[in-house]
């Protein structure tokens, strides 16, 4: 999310878990009861406000929400204790499909990246890097109306100010034709597009790459990538230089984490340190500053000037991390593998999109309400892991999804072999057995082995889907708030 002052930066990292300590999963609070007859008194005053001045009459009036949405102010006040460990951020960003959908991307629109390139001055795979984590390659763009969410924010709780300007500004940027209103949608704070912009970067940076005479961040793929190459430059992108690189440091070295005290290449290369598989540190960056994102025991990364464009995206070195390591991968044209080098330092390291999809799955078939079958581990799939630990007195009942948590509820799948002291014996199984099979009276694990031993294929546009088995079946049910889930239809279940 494109945002510039860090205090609303570190606004919204509390929606996206961009903090890293992980432990229990709290329960959401529940959302405000608002009043609509302040909400439109207070858009009365906004309406004749300085902060307005630039939007004329039949804009505000005609895009003017009915009442407000509560939802946005309970993601505003939401600070789940839950929060992830880098790990666990990054498997669930830079895992080998995206870096597949990336591959694609790269090939599709080599064209224009070669063109957006000689332009600014940025490598392709950085703005694919981008693109991917920022909206999964235009695959996720938000649902939130802009205008209901930004007026909202506007007028209730904490930071009215900065969002009474950026209600302000996705209002010009109707006004000036660029997008259309239908297609302003994006998160609960604003953000939105292909890239996702805040309106006031919007109105800063982005560009008409395409030559139709508007500026459509949503629609126009050239026009988002871009506006991205753009934000990467305004913010000091050096062109040629790599964004740093995985590195391995001396036996005993002892450093703090701190990109911001760069160094020269030659004072590092003193050091003792050398790239991750021990060649030498080569001399492509002017000058670099050490992240060690998990301490001294995990990955270690000389970053470069480049790196701090990303982090200024959004501030977060993770998030940062994230958008370099797959800008990698995509230049390799490589998604065999995804992992650093040097190993996280955790013996539970995190899960693809693709093994969390297993888990919600599973967890769906015993009969948790989950919601939607995404990848995504949100509040209700950790609620009902965090179920499911206390059912089999796993401790912690953390709603964790890691590998161990994946093993002991689909199979022995992978090669990183369960703890025999948190997982091992759920299923009365050794640790390090062949899959796991349940116990007689274990309806979750009867219907896992099920899954396991005959994969379940399903489609979003059919009502109803048979597995390979020919007897498991599933439709979509849409519950009053929208969510979709899939309920087994076979067997009476």
């Amino acid at each position: 999310m494109r945002l510039t002052p860090v205090s609303t930066l570190s606004l919204l990292s509390l929606a996206i878990g961009f903090s890293f300590a992980s432990t229990a999963q709290a329960a959401k609070p529940p959302a405000p009861d608002l009043s609509n007859a302040e909400l439109q008194q207070c858009l009365d005053g906004l309406k004749n406000s300085s902060k307005f001045s630039g939007v004329d009459g039949y804009t505000f009036n005609n895009y003017r929400p009915s009442q407000p949405d509560p939802s946005v102010i309970q993601s505003l006040n939401y600070q789940p204790e839950f929060q992830k460990d880098v790990w666990d951020y990054l498997s669930s960003l830079v895992d080998s499909e995206r870096v597949e959908d990336g591959i694609r991307a790269k090939r599709q629109w080599a064209d224009t990246l070669r063109k957006i390139e000689s332009r600014y001055g940025v490598k392709a795979e950085h703005v694919l890097g981008v693109w991917g984590v920022e909206s999964n390659f235009g695959q996720t763009l938000g649902k939130k109306p802009l205008f209901e969410s930004l007026a909202t924010l506007s007028c209730f709780d904490r930071r009215q100010s900065y969002f009474q300007g950026e209600y302000a500004n996705a209002l010009k940027i109707v006004q000036n034709g660029d997008i259309a209103p239908s297609d302003m949608t994006g998160s609960w704070a604003g953000a939105f597009g292909q890239t996702q912009f805040m309106p006031s970067t919007f109105l800063e940076l982005a560009v008409d790459f395409d030559g139709d005479g508007r500026r459509d961040l949503v629609n126009s793929v050239p026009d988002a990538l871009a506006s991205t190459a753009n934000f990467l430059d305004n913010r000091g992108y050096r062109t040629g230089e790599p964004w740093g690189y995985e590195v391995k440091l001396p036996s005993g070295y002892w450093a703090a984490s701190d990109r911001k005290n760069k160094k020269s290449i030659s004072h590092w290369r003193d050091q003792g340190l050398t790239l991750a598989n021990g060649s030498p540190l080569p001399y492509d960056l002017n000058s670099a500053g050490l992240l060690l994102p998990a301490g001294a025991e995990g990955p270690a990364f000389l970053v470069g000037k480049n790196f701090d464009t990303f982090y200024s995206y959004n501030a977060s070195e993770n998030y940062a991390l994230a958008i370099a390591h797959l800008s990698d991968l995509i230049t390799k044209e490589d998604s065999s593998k995804t992992d650093f080098v040097t190993a996280w330092p955790t013996d539970d390291p995190g899960i693809s999109r693709q093994q969390a999809k297993d888990i919600q799955q599973a967890l769906l078939n015993a009969g948790y309400d989950i919601g939607e079958v995404d990848g995504i581990i949100g509040d209700n799939t950790r609620t009902a892991i965090q179920q499911y630990q206390t059912s089999k007195g796993i401790f912690p009942a953390d709603g964790r999804a890691g590998q161990k948590f994946y093993r002991a509820v689909i199979g022995n799948a992978g090669n990183i072999a369960p703890s025999s002291t948190q997982y091992g014996n759920q299923y009365g199984q050794p640790a390090n057995s062949q899959p796991l099979q349940p116990a007689s009276a274990d309806r979750m694990g009867q219907l896992i082995q099920q899954q396991t031993s005959t994969p379940i294929t399903y489609s979003p546009q059919s009502s109803v889907q048979p597995s390979s088995s020919g007897n498991t079946r599933y439709r979509r049910v849409t519950s009053a708030d929208g969510s979709v889930k899939l309920v087994r239809v076979d067997e009476g279940s």
